[in-house]
Order: structure tokens, then sequence, then C-alpha cells
């Protein structure tokens, strides 16, 4: 027996909803939300959606009312007799907590996972986590996609003569190395020292970007400093080009404009998050099509790993 497949989304996400629902062949479902005059809100189902599979779109970006309208929506499918809840997070939220760095603080993503099981959720669909081990804070199945499979195809089609890549900090060495892989090229490394979270210290480069098109990866950016401190310092080791491509563009501050005034040719993103304005150096690749295709594979129950795969590309 088939069952129905409603696709949803909170308010934060609707800009991304709309396009993935295209891709897929079906209308988003109907729903509301109703606030309240001291800021409190209820979302609300407009439709039935006993014993569908229901796939919730929402990115847990700023500010947190974003997580608590998905947690209130996971909850009220739950109550409506849903078959199945499916929360499609693009963009997980509070993911730079993944541990404890330091006395007295949150695991603040592993808090959520606990949120979001207990609303009742029992599959989740993400993208470039910020930690891979996020994924075993869940006792449901995360689909967990990789960016590289928008952004390679991408980079490849720029026919960059002197191709490397580069992370801006040591912790983006794997995801350099996976790019370098499936492109044949070499990778650098910038070894950075915080003076405090969101503002850069010293940074030095280990590797060689002389007569190089450099493209820089990360997951996210978020008030630019790092990004565009390893742009120039790129420069100045005298590479050819400098790029970056980046997941999640969060670009809080004056972001917009230290990108503009950057040494980036420009700088790729995915629309995870919804930019709050336009900048010249900006392209924006959307991430609907590899979602509606996993929509697709969950209700199959076929395999998704060739649809993130980049060397299926």
């Amino acid at each position: 027996m088939a069952h129905s497949v409603n696709i949803f989304t909170g308010r934060a996400s609707r800009y991304l909803s709309e396009k993935i629902s295209e891709s897929y062949g079906a209308e988003l479902g109907k729903s509301m939300v109703l606030e309240f005059s001291d800021g409190e809100f209820q979302p609300s189902f407009e439709e039935s959606i006993r014993g569908s599979d229901v796939f919730i779109i929402q990115s847990t970006f700023a500010p947190t009312d974003n997580l608590f309208e998905l947690l209130l929506m996971i909850d009220a499918a739950k109550r409506a007799s849903a078959r199945r809840i499916i929360a499609v997070i693009p963009y997980f939220g509070f993911a730079r907590q993944d541990r404890k760095d330091k006395p007295r603080v949150s695991i603040a993503s592993k808090l959520i996972a606990n949120l979001l099981t207990a609303a009742g959720v029992q599959r989740i669909v993400t993208i470039d986590l910020h930690a891979d081990q996020i994924q075993g804070f869940f006792d449901v199945p995360v689909d967990h996609l990789y960016g590289s499979s928008i952004f390679i195809p991408y980079i490849k089609n720029l026919n960059l003569p002197n191709l490397t890549f580069a992370s801006p900090d040591t912790g983006g060495t794997r995801r350099a190395g996976v790019y370098a892989k499936a492109l044949g090229t070499g990778f650098v490394i910038c070894y950075k020292q915080r003076n405090k979270p969101n503002e850069v210290g010293k940074m030095q480069l280990i590797g060689d970007v002389k007569g190089k098109d450099v493209i820089l990866l990360d997951d996210i950016i978020d008030t630019g400093n790092t990004i565009c401190k390893a742009a120039e310092v790129m420069m100045e080791n005298g590479a050819n080009s400098v790029r970056a491509v980046i997941t999640h563009p969060l670009l809080t501050g004056n972001a917009y404009e230290k990108i503009a005034n950057s040494a980036f040719l420009e700088v790729v993103v995915s629309d995870t998050i919804p930019l709050k304005k336009q900048c010249d150096k900006i392209k924006v690749i959307s991430t609907a099509k590899l979602i509606s295709d996993v929509i697709r594979s969950v209700e199959s129950n076929e395999s998704i790993s060739a649809l993130y795969n980049f060397e299926n590309k």
C-alpha cells in the first residue's frame, strides 16, 4: 500500500521549501502559525496528515524561534497521527557546540538532538554538519548530505588551470582532502590562533600556493573574519586567484562588506540559509534538487549515497 507524502515548511525556510516541493513535483502542504501578542506562537497543519509521511523543512539558524517552531510542528504532526515524521534541517544550528571545550558549558547539539527526538521526529535529513559525530547524538536515522555534491560540478566547470584547495583552519583538513582527491589536486592549510570567539589572531600558511588558483573550503561563514583573512594570506603568498566555497552563509555583522572588500573573486554558498542582502561577489547554488531527490529516495526506501556522493556526479 502506497503512503501519501506531505511536505511542509517552517516560516524561516519557505523560500527553499517552495523550490524543493517544485523539484519534487508536489505542492507544499497547508499550514499556518497563530501568533499571540506576547510572542507565543502556535503552528498548525491545515489539512489531514493521518497515516502520511510528513517532511517538515526548517533550518535552525537564529533566532531560536526557528528551532522551537520546528519542534512544535513535529509535536503537532505526531498528535495528528502522521505515519512518519522526517525533519529536513538544511542548516543544523548550535552544531558548533558539539563537545565540552571548557568546564561548565552545555553540549547544545546533543541537547537539540534530544529535543527533536522527544518531540517525535523519526528521521533527520541535514547538510554538512559542523562535526560528523553529531550524527551519533541521535537515536534515529540521520541522512547527512554533503555540499560537495552540488559544489564540485560547479568547480569543475570553472576549468581553473592551477587549482588547489585550502582549509582556513586545521579543523577543515579532512574536507579539503576530500575535494582535492575528487579533483586530483593538492591542498594547503591555514593555522590560526583565536584571541576570542569570532576574532582571529595570527594565521600562518602550511603549503605552497604560488601561482595557484586557490579555493578555500568551509562549512560555515559567520563574521567572515577567518575566511577573508585566509584569502589575504593566500594572495600575500603568491596565489594567482582566490575563491571560497562555503555551505552555510550565516553572514553576521558586517560580513557582506568584508567580502565585498576582500581579495576573493567570488564566494560560492548554498541556500540553506537565505541571504540578508545581495553582494556581487556572492554566488548561491541551490540545494533544492538534492533535497527533493533525497525525499524521493527515503519514500522509496532506496539508497541515497549516489545522490550525495560527488564521485557519482
